[in-house]
């Protein structure tokens, strides 16, 4: 989770040392789209112009990394974090992590890899690689959740296979772990997250990198969106960009395509909460919980295959996380009945009207705007392919520009 907004802020901080930027901005993970990009930023004769004043921000398929990797010889390697994600595409969280602990003794010797320590199956990586190390963490807990989520991906020890202890859960499987079979336990980080204080429409963050404090104000919200500038702000660090550069990068940051993006229409605001598995999903619910109640919704499920086909995962999402604080919930998309079936047994309607469902996307959002009052906020929450669809629409009628065009 996280990939796009975390090189969104990478790039950020990257624009702040006199850098330009080459990256997949566009969505492809795969070769690909890092092919594309080059092209995209080559001249005739294929050469790069400036190539000595520009960098490289790559965003990978999880399994892709192996290829990308070999390719283009990463001075950084990045790893967020592993939550289950289109289930009908590499079966269960092992899979991607058997991959990428394939993977991560073959980068070049000179590359420095980044690891999200909250994570055990992340962690898990530093026993595998053969060059530089930098880990990252939150040592902030009282943001967190408090205990494990039911469907949480990763509970199990990677040494010995125990069940894990956790002193603090973040969120999903993120926290302070140790096994207590083997001893095997949550390294502290280099560099970290030592406050989180959530504001309504952002956060205000201090972060420990090598040499001091950075203090941030992120104009996004939610937990996991510290998590995103602490992994921007270690990669930054392992790419000897200064403090002073982070700060004002995170400081300047606003909201990707589709990422909490928020645009105005018909005098309504409307944020865009992309949604593609059970923990991330979560994230944005409890965002919007935190909002008060009164809150209206338009819910866009799709089954394509840049989603995942298997929607089962909706099951494992706390929806009851918003029972009794929706007004309007209006639900479409190629699998809108699910949805709407999911959300009935979780007690979610709009002020005791069962949610309405509406399967074609412009009329879903014509509708949903409707129920919404002037000067409210729709949540619009979509799977990946969805959300293309949705905010197009949604820029057209607030008068903005392509997603690809949206940095």
């Amino acid at each position: 989770n996280g990939k796009t907004t975390t090189a969104r802020l990478l790039r950020g901080i990257a624009k702040e040392v006199g850098l330009r930027t080459v990256a997949n901005r566009a969505g492809s993970h795969m070769m690909r789209g890092i092919a594309a990009a080059l092209v995209d930023a080559a001249g005739w004769s294929g050469d790069i112009a400036s190539a000595q004043k520009r960098l490289g921000f790559f965003e990978v398929d999880e399994a892709t990394l192996p290829l990308v990797a070999n390719a283009v010889r990463p001075r950084v390697v990045l790893f967020t974090n592993l939550f289950r994600d289109q289930l009908d595409r590499y079966g269960e969280v092992e899979t991607v992590a058997a991959v990428w602990r394939a993977a991560v003794p073959g980068l070049p010797p000179e590359a420095t890899v980044v690891l999200n320590v909250d994570d055990p199956s992340v962690a898990a990586l530093a026993a595998v690689a053969q060059g530089r190390i930098l880990t990252y963490g939150m040592k902030h807990t009282s943001s967190g959740e408090g205990k494990l989520e039911h469907a949480a991906d990763a509970r199990w020890c990677t040494v010995c296979g125990n069940e894990l202890e956790y002193s603090a859960v973040m969120y999903g499987h993120l926290g302070h772990w140790r096994c207590p079979k083997c001893g095997n336990t949550r390294a502290e980080p280099d560099v970290f997250c030592g406050q989180f204080q959530a504001a309504v429409n952002g956060s205000r963050l201090t972060l420990k990198l090598p040499g001091g404090l950075v203090e941030a104000s992120l104009r996004l919200t939610g937990l996991y969106n510290a998590y995103n500038a602490l992994a921007a702000a270690a990669a930054a660090a392992a790419l000897g960009f200064g403090r002073p550069a982070v700060q004002r990068g995170l400081n300047a940051a606003t909201a990707g395509f589709g990422r909490q993006e928020r645009m105005r229409v018909g005098g309504r605001d409307v944020q865009i909460m992309l949604a593609k598995n059970p923990a991330g999903l979560n994230q944005v619910l409890r965002t919007i919980a935190a909002n008060g109640s009164n809150s209206d919704l338009a819910v866009f499920l799709n089954d394509n295959i840049a989603d995942g086909r298997d929607v089962s995962w909706i099951w494992d999402v706390d929806f009851e996380l918003l029972e009794g604080k929706t007004r309007s919930v209006t639900v479409s998309g190629l699998r809108a009945w699910d949805m709407a079936l999911r959300l009935k047994y979780a007690g979610i309607d709009g002020q005791g009207a069962s949610p309405h469902v509406e399967p074609e996307p412009a009329r879903a959002l014509r509708r949903a705007l409707r129920a919404t009052p002037e000067g409210s906020t729709l949540y619009v929450i979509p799977t990946y392919t969805a959300m293309l669809e949705v905010r197009d629409q949604l820029a057209r009628w607030a008068g903005r520009g392509a997603f690809w065009e949206a940095e």
